[in-house]
């Protein structure tokens, strides 16, 4: 069987709001993804979408929408939701997909088109779907949730403002150069603290954006690159691997909360009790990267980049401790010192500029994650390259306990 999957190709529009169809995105970033693997369409085995919810059935079916855009070629088809993770258990239906023998070159598409404002459920009375009930019983938007988390890093941890925002002004920078960013601007601490409080005590800049976008990646078993020269990057001819170093996903967790869950997790307005029940040996966001760094044989000390789900500011600092970049409570002296900076002395976290660079994209943005760890290993991030990168780690959250991480290696 085989037992490694490498990362062929990437594609990635700009991000941004133009309220075209889902499809216009996804089908502009599958064609630059084949075309960075020198794959054509017609070679694809199986095409695995993450599902959009707000373009109809064509959203619902994402995987046969893009294929039937790009033109029906017989392959194999899903599509998978599982939220702001939907990218990443997409990624992974491919890889188990190929590590089973069943494919050997598969596409994973990602696109989303957003309405303007908050993301909301979609219309309809549903008393029984707690999506729906936190906005009629409590008028509870997302960033109601990362208010509580901010106030809960600073009651427990002694965060301030001034830490969440220096976040945001790391990652504005971060993404200057990032030609696919939808904002290209560098911001300084005191603008942060000066735009609009949203949710307390996050401001209008410590908040990302919900975008329009796509991102595709190829992914091929080692056998099939071998046959192409591209195992190890060496090999000449379009689809060699253009002489850069190969890439290979490593590994893939798509994780659920352990009982109890006592970490309040969008869309719950309750946690579990630990009156009887003693709580699990680690959170639900620290065991998300604990099994991608099980599956991949590697640990926290390995890693150079990584793409973490800022929604917020104050969201990162606590993707520093659940990655195991540092031990719970020491996130602020990372950020305050400037160590995931590209020019700080950790590993660079969010160098592509994050969601706060991009916005939320919902079923993009976790292969986007991918794509960006893929140019930083390949070396091809100019302007925002981590010299050396090796080693790189995803995470990202959805609704209703889904949490996902891809680690990528060379």
């Amino acid at each position: 069987m085989p037992d490694d999957v490498i990362v062929l190709g990437v594609g990635m529009t700009a991000w941004g709001k133009w309220g075209r169809p889902f499809v216009d995105y996804g089908v502009a970033a599958a064609r630059e993804a084949l075309d960075d693997a020198g794959v054509d369409w017609a070679d694809v085995d199986l095409i695995v979408g993450g599902e959009t919810v707000r373009n109809g059935y064509a959203g619902y079916v994402a995987g046969s929408t893009v294929a039937a855009a790009l033109g029906f070629n017989g392959a194999q088809v899903a599509t998978v939701y599982g939220a702001c993770a939907s990218g990443a258990m997409a990624i992974g239906h491919g890889r188990a997909q190929i590590m089973a023998g069943l494919a050997d070159v598969v596409l994973v598409v990602g696109a989303d088109t957003t309405p303007k404002g908050f993301l909301a459920p979609n219309a309809g009375e549903r008393p029984d779907d707690p999506d729906w009930l936190r906005f009629r019983l409590l008028g509870a938007t997302n960033p109601a949730y990362f208010g509580l988390y901010a106030r809960r890093r600073m009651h427990l941890y002694g965060a301030t403002e001034s830490d969440f925002a220096k976040v945001k002004v790391k990652n504005a920078r971060h993404g200057v150069d990032n030609p696919r960013a939808r904002y290209r601007k560098e911001v300084a601490e005191e603008e942060v603290l000066a735009s609009p409080v949203v949710a307390s005590p996050l401001h209008l800049l410590d908040i990302c954006a919900t975008s329009d976008g796509a991102a595709a990646v190829v992914l091929c078993s080692t056998g099939y690159a071998a046959r192409r020269g591209a195992a190890d990057g060496t090999g000449t001819g379009p689809a060699a691997g253009h002489g850069r170093p190969a890439v290979r996903i490593a590994a893939v967790s798509t994780v659920t909360p352990a009982y109890p869950d006592t970490g309040l997790g969008l869309p719950d307005i309750a946690t579990d009790s630990t009156a009887v029940v003693a709580p699990p040996p680690r959170s639900f966001r620290d065991s998300i990267a604990h099994t991608a760094y099980e599956q991949a044989g590697i640990g926290p000390e390995d890693v150079d980049v990584a793409e973490v789900y800022d929604l917020s500011t104050a969201l990162e600092l606590d993707w520093y401790e659940n990655l195991g970049l540092c031990p719970t409570g020491d996130a602020e002296d990372l950020i305050r010192r400037g160590a995931t900076a590209l020019s700080g002395d950790g590993p660079t976290v969010n160098p592509s500029g994050g969601l706060a660079c991009f916005g939320e994209a919902v079923p993009a943005q976790a292969v986007a994650q991918v794509c960006e760890l893929v140019w930083q290993l390949r070396g091809e991030a100019t302007g925002r390259q981590h010299e050396g990168a090796r080693v790189g780690i995803s995470a990202n959250q959805g609704l209703f306990g889904h949490g996902s991480s891809v680690i990528v290696v060379r």
